[in-house]
């Protein structure tokens, strides 16, 4: 995806999370979350806002969206 840059897996492993584990707090599948990690899918604003609460980062700072 142009200008999509995803930092997740950072938080995610700073916060101590597997795929897996995050996928079950959040409410989705594992592959999605490997996927955003590649930055191949452009969440929702919901599951924006849940995975930036699950790994305590503003949403800003995990997804950035280039012009």
């Amino acid at each position: 995806m142009d200008g999509f840059i995803c930092n997740l897996k950072t938080y995610r492993v700073l916060k101590g999370l597997t795929q897996g584990e995050l996928a079950d707090i959040v409410g989705v599948r594992r592959e999605t979350i490997m996927r955003l990690e590649k930055a191949q899918y452009n969440p929702s604003l919901k599951l924006a806002v849940d995975i930036s609460r699950a790994v305590g980062a503003p949403i800003e700072e995990i997804f950035v969206f280039e012009d």
